[in-house]
């Protein structure tokens, strides 16, 4: 592919990048507080066995989500603005919602067929089995809804809607524990009335109904959105094997209290992690996309944003890596969940890797070669179960977090050297020379804190590490320290 110069374009799509940062970051930074205050109210609500419970419960939806809808609003976001500028978009959503449609028809479908083999493989009880069934479809919608509005660059309508969600998902869950007496499945129910609620509502932001029309199946628009989205969708589920397939195994082995142990890993890191390191890339990806539809050169953009994202992490992740035992007192209210710190250095180096593949797998997203990222991942995650079957039963938490550890590294890793001719990213050198720099100064200050800091409360020593990290960096590395461009 032969690229169009064209520096104002880019110049002016990074600075809409960032306003549009700044616009879906309330959404990010209300996710991760929700995410934050959810756990510690889930494991002072619930018994360890309730929370293993909801656990399994919520891997198992993401599992269908996987296969029968994400894919799906991905492919919306995908293909939207190819199909907006030749003025197709009625009979384009129209696919999209058949599609949708009848995926939810089938999901039914397999599991009125096939009910004792999946009941038996989740291990759940069949009043749960039964309320995930039926909450992916406003969860479904939503998927779509949403990736429809990032389409639109209407950051600000995604920002509401996902902010709503998230309080709203956690008052509605306590409210029916309280009141009903409900357990684990008072958190699935809570889920599912705030959830149908945002739907009506991104319905309204999205103005999709002002276009959208039923029109018979367009075979043309499912052909690229098979070729996409299936892949995507298989990708996404050796995701699922790496991020979610200990929960199952660690249940199977040891029962419902030891997976809430992992689940409760999970709680103080993933949902925390990923919604602050996704405030990059929910702005970014949809002008990216545009630009490269464009024929304009998207390395050098996606190369500044990946400085970016590793400047955010990497601090981040050591920190609660080195402070992971306070991270379990601060978040876990269940003294007896509290070793599940154990995992926090794990997950966490394991989230700062599996969101960096944001940057890294875009290129095969951008052409359209999702295959590539499907067979990386897979194989990452074969690999991750493997270790979780052997290390478990030897090790086990740690078991757990050394494979999901492995598993995200070599999908990052596999990503790195498997490259798109003329999509390659560059090393944002400079960034991480700088970074590296930073870093030395606050290693002092936590060795101090070690020898000398007893007294001193976790949380503050956390917070002065970052910030003599980002003091040096900024104004010191970038002001005194004249590295080369």
């Amino acid at each position: 592919m032969e690229y169009i110069k064209n520096k104002e374009l880019e110049e002016k799509e990074i600075k809409g990048i960032f306003t549009d940062m700044v616009k879906y970051a309330p959404s990010k930074l209300c996710g991760m507080f929700g995410n934050m205050i959810a756990v510690p109210i889930y494991t002072s609500l619930f018994s360890q066995q309730q929370y293993g419970l909801y656990t399994i419960s919520i891997a198992m939806l993401s599992f269908l989500c996987i296969i029968f809808s994400d894919w799906v609003g991905l492919s919306g976001l995908r293909f939207f603005r190819r199909h907006q500028l030749v003025d197709d978009l009625p009979k384009y959503l129209s696919t999209l919602v058949i599609i949708l449609t009848f995926n939810m028809l089938l999901m039914f479908a397999i599991a009125f067929i096939f009910k004792d083999s999946l009941y038996s493989f989740f291990h759940v009880p069949f009043k749960y089995f039964l309320a995930v069934l039926f909450l992916i479809i406003p969860v479904a919608i939503r998927a779509l809804l949403s990736q429809l509005l990032r389409a639109q660059l209407k950051s600000i309508s995604y920002t509401i809607a996902t902010i709503l969600n998230q309080f709203a998902t956690i008052l509605m869950a306590v409210c029916f524990a309280k009141i009903f007496n409900m357990g684990a499945a008072s958190i699935l129910l809570g889920m599912g009335v705030s959830i149908s609620l945002i739907d009506i509502l991104l319905l309204y932001q999205s103005e999709i109904l002002k276009v959208f029309k039923f029109r018979k199946i367009e075979w043309k628009f499912i052909f690229p959105i098979i070729c996409y989205g299936i892949p995507l969708a298989a990708t996404s589920l050796s995701a699922w094997i790496i991020t979610q397939s200990n929960k199952f195994i660690m249940n199977s082995i040891s029962g419902f209290e030891k997976a809430a142990l992992v689940g409760a890993g999970y709680g103080i890191t993933l949902p925390i992690l990923m919604p602050l390191f996704a405030m990059i890339t929910v702005a970014a990806i949809p002008r990216i996309i545009n630009l490269y539809e464009g024929k304009v050169d998207v390395r050098p953009i996606i190369t500044k944003f990946l400085g970016y994202y590793i400047l955010v992490a990497l601090p981040l992740v050591t920190v609660m890596s080195l402070y992971s035992l306070d991270m379990a007192h601060i978040f876990i209210k269940n003294p007896q969940m509290y070793e599940a710190s154990h995992l926090v250095p794990y997950f966490a180096y394991g989230v700062f890797f599996l969101a960096m593949t944001d940057y890294t797998t875009l290129q095969y997203h951008l052409a359209n070669k999702t295959h590539i990222e499907f067979i990386i991942k897979l194989i990452s995650g074969i690999i991750g179960v493997g270790l979780n079957f052997a290390l478990i039963p030897k090790l086990g938490l740690t078991g757990v977090g050394i494979a999901t550890f492995a598993a995200n590294f070599l999908y990052c890793l596999l990503s790195i050297i498997i490259v798109i001719p003329n999509l390659n990213l560059r090393c944002p050198t400079n960034m991480l020379a700088r970074i590296f720099v930073a870093l030395l100064p606050a290693a002092g200050v936590w060795y101090g804190f070690k020898i000398y800091g007893n007294g001193i409360t976790g949380v503050f020593q956390i917070a002065t590490l970052l910030i003599v990290f980002y003091l040096v960096y900024f104004f010191g590395c970038r002001k005194l320290i004249k590295l080369p461009e």
